[in-house]
C-alpha cells in the first residue's frame, strides 16, 4: 500500500514499533516561536510535503487543520519508520508543525504573525529574521528551513492578491489575509537572495482614546483634530517609516460622520474605516504582459465621478498629489492622505515636488498657491528613539507668505532627553498660536476655548514620557 494511500485510511498490516522517541513534557508547539528543524529530518520533510502536494492534486483538498495535522503526524511515523531515525517528541512536533504550515499557512512565519507583541518581521533571507517587538528591534529564533521554502511563502501571499514576482518582476506590494502590508523583493535585485517585509496591524482597531492613553498625544491635541475633522479640513499626516501615518489616519477618519460617503484610494490596501458607506479602491499594477495597470491618478480622477463627499488617499507618491489637492479644492473638503515626510516643512516641499510629477508643467508660484489653498494641517507622526510613536507636531497652514507657502505651529512634542535605556523621553504642548481656522471650526458647531492653545509648563522628569 503506497504512502497515498495511507494518508486517507489507517494501513492493515502488522504493527511496527514506532520510531524511537525520547519522552519529554508535551510542549505547546502550536503557533509558538520554535528552533530550525534539524538537518536530518529535511528530506523527510521534502518528500512528506510533495507527497500531500500530490495528495492536494488528486482530491482538490485535505480537509480541515485537525484532519490534516493528523495526516500528517501518521505520514511522519510512516516515514521515520522507513529511515530508522532516532527523534525526540520535540523534533517530531517541529516536523509535524512546520509541515501543517507550509501546507495551510505560511510556513514558520506563522509563529511570529500570531505573536500579538510583534508588529513587523523583515526577512533579510532563509536565515536570518528580525522582528520588531514593543517598539524594538531584535534577531528571531525563527528560521526558515531553505530558500525553496521562502520562494514558496512569497508565492502563496503574491498570488492570493492576484499578483506576481519573477525575474521579470522582481518587486511587489501584497497583503495578507488580515490586512498586513507585505513587501517583497527577490534576486537579481536582492543580491542575498529573497527578502520580505510584513507590517502587521492590529486584529483590535485603535480608538481616538486610544492616542491619548499611549501618551501619542495630548487630550487638547485629540480635541482639536477631532473637531477640524469635523468640521472638514483638509490634513496630511506627514512622517517616516514605520511612524505610525496609516495608523493615524484610520483614527482621524473615526471622527468622519456616518452619513458622509467616503472613498478610500491606496496603493495596497490598508485603511480599516469604521463608517459603513465606504467605497475601497486599490491601484493595480501591469499584468504579466505588461498592460491592465491601473494607477493612483486614474483611480482619482474615476473617483471625482462617484459622489463623494471626502476622499482619502492612503500615500501621495508622486503626481497624484496634483489631483488629490484639486479634489481637496473643489468641493471635496475635509479629505486626508498622507506622505513621507520629516517634518511639516518637508512635507511641503515633498508636495511641491510631487505635483511636478504630474508632468502639468506649473509655474512654481502656481503649485505653491494650489498648497495652500487646499491643504489646511499637517499632522507630523514620527517614532522616537525607543520605539515609541507620537505626533510631534500639528502645523497649520496659513496660505502665501513672502513667495512660499506660510504655515505655523500649533502644537508639539519637546523632548527633553533620552532615558538610559535609551528611550527618548519629553511632553507635549502648545505653542500659543491661535489657528487662522479658529473662526471655521466655531461656524462648524466646535466649541473650542482659547484656553486650548496656551503653552503648558513643563513637567518634572517624572511626568515626561
Amino acid at each position: 500500500m503506497s504512502l497515498l494511500e495511507r494518508l486517507g485510511r489507517q494501513p492493515e498490516e502488522p504493527e511496527q514499533p514506532k520510531p524511537a522517541v525520547t519522552e519529554r513534557p508535551e510542549p505547546a508547539i502550536l503557533h509558538e516561536p520554535r528552533g530550525p528543524l534539524k538537518p536530518e529530518l529535511q528530506p523527510i520533510k521534502a518528500r512528506m510535503h510533495s507527497e500531500l502536494v500530490a495528495l492536494s492534486a488528486a482530491t482538490g483538498e485535505l480537509g480541515g487543520r485537525g484532519e490534516v495535522r493528523a495526516r500528517i503526524a501518521s505520514l511522519a511515523e510512516a516515514h521515520l519508520r522507513a529511515s530508522g531515525l532516532a527523534v525526540t517528541r520535540r523534533d517530531l512536533d517541529i516536523l509535524v508543525e512546520s509541515l501543517l504550515d507550509d501546507v495551510l499557512g505560511l510556513g514558520p512565519l506563522e509563529a511570529l504573525l500570531a505573536d500579538p507583541d510583534i508588529t513587523e518581521i523583515m526577512i533579510n533571507h532563509p536565515n536570518q529574521i528580525y522582528v520588531e517587538r514593543r517598539g524594538r528591534l531584535q534577531v528571531s529564533d525563527v528560521v526558515f528551513d531553505s530558500e525553496r521554502q521562502l520562494k514558496l511563502v512569497i508565492d502563496r501571499v503574491v498570488s492570493s492578491v492576484g499578483r506576481r514576482v519573477d525575474e521579470s518582476s522582481p518587486m511587489c506590494d501584497a497583503r495578507l489575509a488580515d490586512g498586513s502590508r507585505v513587501n517583497v523583493i527577490i534576486p537579481p535585485l536582492a543580491l542575498r537572495g529573497a527578502c520580505m517585509s510584513i507590517r502587521k496591524f492590529s486584529k483590535e482597531k485603535l480608538a481616538a482614546t486610544d492616542l491619548v492613553r499611549f501618551r501619542s498625544c495630548t487630550d487638547a491635541m485629540l480635541r482639536f483634530l477631532g473637531a477640524s475633522v469635523r468640521a472638514r479640513l483638509n490634513i496630511v499626516v506627514s512622517g517616516g517609516t514605520s511612524s505610525g501615518k496609516t495608523t493615524l489616519l484610520n483614527v482621524l477618519s473615526g471622527f468622519i460622520l456616518p452619513t458622509e460617503r467616503i472613498v478610500t484610494i491606496e496603493d495596497a490596501a490598508e485603511l480599516r474605516l469604521m463608517q459603513e458607506h465606504v467605497i475601497t479602491m486599490e491601484a493595480r499594477p501591469p499584468n504579466i504582459e505588461g498592460t491592465g495597470e491601473v494607477p493612483i491618478r486614474a483611480l482619482l480622477r474615476n473617483s471625482l465621478r462617484m459622489r463623494p463627499d471626502r476622499i482619502i488617499v492612503g500615500e501621495c507618491r508622486g503626481g497624484e498629489a496634483l489631483d488629490m489637492l484639486q479634489a481637496m479644492n473643489t468641493g471635496h473638503e475635509g479629505s486626508m492622505s498622507t506622505v513621507h515626510a520629516n517634518t511639516a516643512a518637508d512635507a511641503i516641499s515633498r508636495l511641491e515636488t510631487m505635483v511636478m510629477m504630474a508632468g502639468a508643467e506649473l509655474p512654481v508660484r502656481a503649485i505653491q498657491k494650489q498648497i495652500g489653498s487646499s491643504v489646511d494641517l499637517i499632522v507630523q507622526a514620527q517614532r522616537l528613539r525607543g520605539g515609541a510613536r507620537r505626533i510631534v507636531s500639528i502645523t497649520e497652514l496659513t496660505g502665501i507668505e513672502r513667495d512660499e507657502v506660510g504655515h505655523q505651529e500649533l502644537f508639539t512634542y519637546r523632548q527633553v532627553g533620552v532615558s538610559p535605556e535609551g528611550a527618548a523621553y519629553g511632553y507635549h504642548t502648545a505653542t500659543g498660536k491661535v489657528p487662522v481656522h479658529l473662526d471655521q471650526l466655531v461656524a462648524s458647531g466646535e466649541d473650542l476655548p482659547l484656553s486650548l492653545f496656551e503653552p503648558a509648563p513643563q513637567p518634572p522628569p517624572e511626568d515626561m514620557y
